[in-house]
């Protein structure tokens, strides 16, 4: 699916800090934990939950915070709707990444289980 070079340029311009608090809100609200929020980021990204919080402070942009994350090797097979759009179809590379972590936030908040969030092949 085609995004917009104003969405992708949004989305590149957000700072981590300013989302990962909505992240937490909404795993927290379903009963989940900061913990496991930090462990789903860091399959995903590689960072470890002292860099996330580096990363808070320094307030980082996506499209910083994914250049210099190692992305998981299964993040791939992260599929499905996110916020209207269909993942495997996304063409923005960075747009794609910033999905795959809100998919993997909405999993978490949803329930579903660790081991069907941290996509093992």
């Amino acid at each position: 699916m085609n995004t917009t070079d104003t969405h992708n340029q949004r989305m590149a311009s957000m700072t981590f800090a300013s989302v990962y608090p909505h992240y937490l809100t909404k795993v927290e609200k379903k009963g989940r934990t900061k913990e496991e929020l930090d462990q789903v980021i860091e399959w995903l990204t590689g960072y470890r939950p002292h860099q996330i919080n580096e990363l808070i402070q320094e307030k980082v942009t996506f499209e910083t915070f994914f250049q210099q994350a190692t992305l998981h090797p299964n993040a791939y097979l992260i599929t499905g709707m996110i916020c209207g759009y269909r993942i495997e179809e996304i063409e923005n590379p960075l747009t794609q990444k910033v999905r795959y972590l809100d998919k993997l936030v909405d999993e978490l908040a949803k329930g579903r289980k660790m081991e069907k969030i941290l996509r093992s092949s």
